[in-house]
């Protein structure tokens, strides 16, 4: 059975510890898009770890992860990130691979990438990371691969500064690399979990355009990253906050006003942890947008959907969801591709009963208050998605399971 697992929001939905969880039932992970500008944390026994390119399922010693087609990879911080995980007593000898055609982040891109931003008239606020630099080179036909690293006449044509950078990893590199089609097609009847990157509002081609990443953050991109072919996937589970956050600049409809809820967001992002894991900003937040959602749910065909962070709201007296826009004198339900009418996008909000409860003790979702079913009801129904698993707090302990993703 192969399983999807993606960001339903603009990323940092807590995607890297409900693949973590559900890692315990595969024996293979796949992350499909992005690089080193993604940040999962996994908290494990009251440890901590951040992760930024390898797949969560690395902390089972009997799972290989596998960094996929899509993917960008920076050698430096993936050797970086081998040596924390190896130091912390995570053996991960011969469980490591990377797919063949993985393109390779160089030096330069990183510098390019920086200069970019910061001559923009409007950055887009990227974490400069070479990301969006690599996946510009791969559409012009001008990066490098794993697979080329063995090319020699490839090699030789690459600048002086370029080969010398790579001279220390390929032979690390290459002894890592794998044909995933064929490694994946001959392990048909394993359980496999593909882990996305980003979030569907970041897709290049579904999300608020500019302001998105370079990669596949959609469903669709586990089928090319992962090499399986769109009819392979079995289900998708699409993760979200019970809340929303946004890193960097571009349009967040229902963010909290600055003016009058300075409070809140200082509030949620507290309790929350709203910093970001690799670059350590602070997160911008607003309410639940059940808009863009319901369109996250439409654009990825997500079976089923994850919600994290609810605890959050333990201790509010009521809540509130964006439920349409405001639009000048219109009123808005479906989330446009116009980011100067997302600009102007008033949230149109729905308040709730809070349960002034915590919800941590609870074993099972029949244990939850009312008022959190009935929140947890609403959005169901709204964007005709089932809320399958709810995360109540960082751990892996904290994560009521309502219908596993592994059945049929």
């Amino acid at each position: 059975m192969k399983v999807v697992v993606i960001g339903a929001q603009w990323g940092d939905e807590g995607k890297g510890k409900i693949v973590d969880y559900l890692a315990n039932e595969a024996q293979i992970i796949v992350r499909y898009a992005g690089g080193a500008n993604a940040g999962h944390t996994i908290v494990i026994g009251g440890e901590e770890y951040a992760l930024h390119l390898i797949p969560s399922g690395v902390f089972y010693s009997d799972k290989i992860v596998i960094l996929g087609a899509g993917m960008v990879i920076d050698p430096v911080a993936l050797f970086d990130e081998i040596k924390m995980l190896e130091d912390r007593g995570i053996d991960t000898t011969g469980r490591i691979l990377i797919s063949d055609r993985a393109h390779i982040v160089l030096p330069r891109y990183i510098k390019i990438d920086k200069e970019r931003d910061a001559a923009r008239k409007k950055p887009i606020g990227t974490t400069g990371r070479g990301i969006g630099i690599t996946y510009s080179m791969k559409s012009d036909r001008e990066g490098i691969r794993i697979a080329d690293l063995a090319w020699k006449d490839k090699m030789a044509e690459l600048d002086p500064e370029d080969r010398n950078f790579l001279a220390p990893y390929i032979e690390k590199l290459l002894a890592m690399s794998v044909d995933l089609a064929s490694y994946l097609v001959h392990r048909k009847n394993s359980q496999v979990l593909f882990e996305g990157a980003q979030g569907t509002l970041l897709d290049l081609d579904l999300g608020t355009y500019p302001y998105v990443s370079s990669g596949m953050s959609c469903a669709a991109g586990a089928a090319v990253g992962g090499c399986i072919g769109p009819r392979a996937i079995d289900k998708v589970l699409g993760v979200f906050k019970a809340y929303s956050t946004r890193v960097g600049n571009g349009p967040l409809p229902s963010e909290f006003d600055p003016n009058s809820e300075d409070e809140l967001c200082r509030f949620v992002r507290d309790m929350g942890r709203e910093y970001g894991v690799t670059t350590g900003r602070p997160r911008r937040c607003g309410y639940l947008d059940l808009v863009s959602l319901r369109y996250a749910c439409i654009t990825n065909s997500i079976d089923s959907l994850v919600m994290t962070h609810l605890d959050v709201y333990d201790n509010f007296d009521e809540i509130k969801a964006c439920i349409a826009y405001r639009i000048g004198n219109r009123l808005v339900e479906k989330f446009p591709a116009s980011i100067e009418e997302l600009n102007n996008a008033k949230p149109v909000l729905r308040t709730f009963s809070g349960w002034k409860k915590s919800l941590a003790s609870a074993l099972t979702y029949e244990e939850f208050p009312l008022a959190a079913m009935e929140y947890i009801d609403f959005i169901e129904r709204y964007c005709e998605t089932p809320v399958d698993i709810v995360s109540v707090g960082y751990d892996r302990k904290a994560t009521i399971i309502r219908k596993s993703p592994w059945t049929k």
